[in-house]
């Protein structure tokens, strides 16, 4: 029997992870449901795949520490053997939502360190595996390394700026390693969601029905985390094989400029 595929998936315990983890799931894949602190969210998570008929296990780490990317690797080969897809979506907001004027060295790091520096060191790790499993074993299917970003990349919130700025960096850092990572056929995508009904943007809930309501994007609804999940599925699945680098919008038509 041909082993599955396997991806690592970071944050996907809840929300936009849990989403993505189950999808890739019912597309075949093996999933490490990576998770920094719930354990009982991430265990929920690997029964609804396992209840389906699918195969995962959950792996606690935090992307921002050296040791814990090692170990998530690390469960992956021990339970699968291989990895052919990485999933960056662990991610925090802001510390405190301070001012611009008044922003914090201390959210600045704890930002940096998870959501750009982590990605950025785990896709190295994951690429480095990827490439040395595949001169060995010659898989015909290639890699894929999927950014989640966020339209705060190019949108400007004061009160974030280093949530913004991080994510503005992970465009760049999906340009570098789609184009060093191409001659080993492991592509390289960011998937930008907009407003997504999860819990980071709970508290700001009755801020964004308004703005919805007003326009603020075409497609006047909440973003889901299903919507984002299919359009990781779709890179991941090889649907765009002629395509790397590239950034997926799942904003309803926010990226649109408009007069």
């Amino acid at each position: 029997m041909t082993s599955p595929p396997v991806a690592i998936v970071t944050g996907g315990s809840r929300g936009i992870g849990r989403a993505i983890s189950v999808e890739l799931a019912s597309a075949g894949y093996a999933v490490v449901v990576n998770f920094h602190s719930n354990a009982a969210a991430a265990a929920e998570v690997v029964a609804e795949i396992q209840t389906a008929g699918g195969r995962a296990v959950a792996a606690q780490a935090s992307v921002a520490e050296t040791g814990d990317r090692e170990k998530l690797l690390a469960a992956a080969l021990e339970h699968f053997d291989r990895v052919d897809v990485l999933v960056n979506n662990a991610g925090i907001t802001s510390q405190g939502r301070n001012d611009l004027l008044s922003a914090t060295e201390e959210s600045w790091d704890a930002v940096f360190d998870t959501n750009l520096k982590g990605a950025f060191f785990l896709s190295q790790l994951v690429a480095n595996q990827i490439i040395t499993q595949d001169e060995q074993a010659a898989d015909p299917r290639g890699g894929r390394i999927v950014n989640i970003s966020s339209i705060s990349a190019f949108a400007t919130s004061t009160n974030r700026g280093d949530y913004c700025i991080a994510k503005a960096g992970m465009e760049m850092m999906t340009w570098l390693f789609a184009e060093r990572l191409a001659e080993h056929k492991i592509l390289v995508y960011d998937v930008c969601p907009g407003v997504i009904a999860s819990d980071m943007t709970a508290p700001v809930q009755e801020k964004y029905d308004k703005l919805i309501a007003e326009g603020l994007s075409p497609i006047r609804r909440w973003g889901q985390p299903e919507d984002v999940a299919g359009a990781v599925r779709a890179v991941v699945e090889g649907n765009f094989p002629f395509t790397t680098g590239q950034r997926i919008h799942v904003d309803g038509g926010f990226h649109i400029r408009r007069l």
